[in-house]
């Protein structure tokens, strides 16, 4: 249990501190727009395989102190990280994880969560959405955050078995 929680300190930190160095504003966003936190949900799901209570209180958590540090909204990231997590073990459950799987993991992780998103900003009009801001900020999170999974699953894929504790495929 140990690389899980290293996996998700890291992405957690990272968040923070790319996003202070990347531009974040309409219009403006840059193609690596960070959403690492959301990637290692996918990445870290194969260790919690038989534990999936314990996958889903770290989603939440995660999503609390995400709210407490980044957005200040409460329960918001907590609720749409649980989300997230329902929509990961749903993929895992019917399509094995592979090097070319991930990166659709991803994708549609990243577009689950922009949706969800959305569709809260649109339920309390909170700012003006329109579909292609929608477009834009998936199309401008994707780079930044298949090319991070993708060396987290590789790094994973280079630890000995006795840290793992779980099969990655490949």
């Amino acid at each position: 249990m140990v690389v899980p929680i290293i996996i998700f300190i890291v992405s957690f930190f990272l968040d923070g501190i790319l996003s202070n160095f990347l531009p974040y504003m309409v219009g403006d966003l840059s193609l690596f727009t960070p959403m690492l936190t959301i990637v290692s949900f996918v990445v870290v799901y194969p260790f919690f395989i038989k534990k999936t209570k314990w996958y889903f209180v770290s989603c939440f958590f995660i999503g609390i102190f995400y709210d407490f540090m980044y957005t200040n909204l409460l329960f918001y990231n907590a609720i749409l990280f649980l989300g997230i997590g329902l929509l990961t073990m749903f993929f895992h459950r019917y399509i094995r994880l592979t090097w070319l799987s991930l990166i659709l993991f991803v994708v549609l992780a990243i577009v689950g969560y922009e949706c969800a998103n959305a569709i809260l900003i649109l339920i309390f009009n909170l700012v003006p959405m329109t579909f292609y801001r929608l477009l834009y900020k998936i199309s401008h999170s994707l780079l930044l955050n298949i090319c991070y999974a993708e060396l987290v699953y590789f790094i994973i894929w280079l630890l000995p078995k006795k840290y793992k504790k779980v099969a990655i495929n490949s």
